[in-house]
């Protein structure tokens, strides 16, 4: 058995040059007929024993067809060039430095705003609004009727929409 390993060995450095003709015959890139040749001289080297072989020509060339297919199998999990430069051009929908200091500004209106309702219809306001409350509830949470909830969300809508400068940005 190890007599077997040494001689695919010899046999492998002996016909090196008439290995690599072959296979780069058969690939059409004398490159991938290199790295087959290199990886499957590591194969051997790391191999501890190989059984009886019939013919050590076709075995070895077996072995860097073997060689080429896992190359090519690894090289299918890769992405190409052009699948990286389709990833490295995808647009970051995170807000910049601008929108941010926009948002802000915003948001301190808003709140100056919201600050210049009464308290009671502010409470209307952002129950219905945040709170996202059905008017019935807002009603039994404040102890006030119906209507008078639908009046103080209608005079804080009115209130907003005429301070707010501007159509609301989405």
């Amino acid at each position: 058995m190890t007599d077997t390993l040494a001689a695919l060995r010899r046999l492998f450095l002996d016909r090196y040059d008439d290995l690599k003709a072959r296979l780069t015959s058969r690939l059409g890139s004398a490159d991938l007929a290199g790295e087959a040749l290199h990886e499957t001289w590591l194969r051997l080297a790391r191999a501890e024993a190989v059984g009886p072989v019939r013919s050590p020509d076709n075995y070895l060339f077996r072995i860097l067809l073997n060689a080429v297919e896992d190359r090519r199998r690894s090289d299918r999990r890769l992405l190409s060039a052009a699948e990286v430069d389709a990833l490295l051009h995808v647009a970051d929908d995170a807000p910049g430095p601008a929108r941010i200091a926009e948002a802000r500004s915003d948001l301190a209106l808003l709140k100056t705003i919201l600050d210049e309702l009464p308290p009671r219809r502010r409470a209307v306001l952002l129950m219905a609004r945040v709170e996202a409350l059905p008017r019935e509830e807002i009603a039994r949470r404040l102890g006030v009727s119906l209507r008078l909830v639908s009046k103080e969300l209608r005079l804080a809508h009115a209130h907003c929409a005429a301070r707010w400068p501007g159509p609301p940005k989405t």
